[in-house]
């Protein structure tokens, strides 16, 4: 009896370990070694002038950089689909390769081929020790669809006008009452490297993460890995970011808006 107690027990731990390993492993990408000859010869032609030979974000271009090309050797990325915490998906290194970040110096690469972005994005895993464990990664989060009432604009006028209170009181600190990124605790606003995190001036034609509707809503449930640009997905209901995205693309030119 005893011994098939222990036995039940061991065989439930097991299962408990493996589930947990399963967890974990979600969304396992660790660096493709097959892709690792293009990848590094395309990071050596396109990217080590200013993230650096060793993926420090210290490239000969990289002084005076604001903000400062990423250290992929910190394994800290600002834009994800992934969870708060965790590694991005392979698809979010791609995006931001091929569609460069709006607002900074990182260009678009409409010139490389599909497998060539592919390949530089493989590379870019090299560089941290944090895509070998499993620990580090998470399936990308399944956002809501945007509600319909986006698409009409009585509606979304007044929904707007909720989002407005909220940025109010959980936005202004750091990106100003007119959104202009001017906040008062923009003189203490750091990022995991300590160097100082400008809130983003909403009112500009393009978002660096987006220029949606949906891309905004992300950005404030997911947030800015390394940046003090928290996920809002505790603190806010799902309604509320709708709303607060709402408001946050009527800072933008009307001529823009709908880019």
């Amino acid at each position: 009896m005893l011994r098939s107690g222990i036995g039940r027990a061991l065989a439930a731990l097991l299962g408990c370990v493996a589930l947990l390993r399963g967890v974990a492993a979600e969304g396992f990408a660790p660096p493709d070694e097959s892709f690792y000859a293009m990848g590094r010869y395309v990071y050596e032609r396109n990217c080590l002038v200013c993230h650096g030979r060793w993926g420090d974000g210290d490239g000969e271009m990289a002084k005076g950089m604001i903000p400062k090309p990423r250290q992929f050797s910190a394994g800290v990325f600002k834009y994800r689909s992934t969870p708060p915490g965790f590694l991005p998906a392979t698809d979010d290194l791609i995006r931001t390769i091929r569609h460069g970040r709006a607002n900074t110096s990182m260009p678009y690469f409409a010139q490389l081929s599909d497998r060539e972005v592919r390949a530089v994005a493989e590379f870019i895993k090299f560089f941290s020790p944090k895509w070998r464990k499993p620990a580090n990664f998470a399936a990308s989060v399944k956002l809501p669809e945007p509600p319909a009432w986006l698409g009409v604009p009585a509606e979304a006028a007044a929904r707007a006008a909720k989002g407005r209170a909220t940025f109010a009181l959980a936005c202004v600190s750091c990106h100003g009452e007119r959104g202009d990124g001017q906040g008062h605790a923009i003189a203490e606003l750091k990022d995991a490297w300590g160097d100082p995190a400008r809130p983003a001036d909403l009112r500009a034609p393009a978002f660096r993460n987006g220029r949606t509707p949906a891309d905004v809503f992300r950005v404030l449930t997911l947030g800015l890995g390394g940046t003090p640009m928290a996920s809002f997905a505790e603190t806010l209901t799902e309604e509320q970011r709708w709303e607060l995205a709402a408001f946050v693309l009527t800072l933008r030119p009307p001529a823009t808006a709908q880019r």
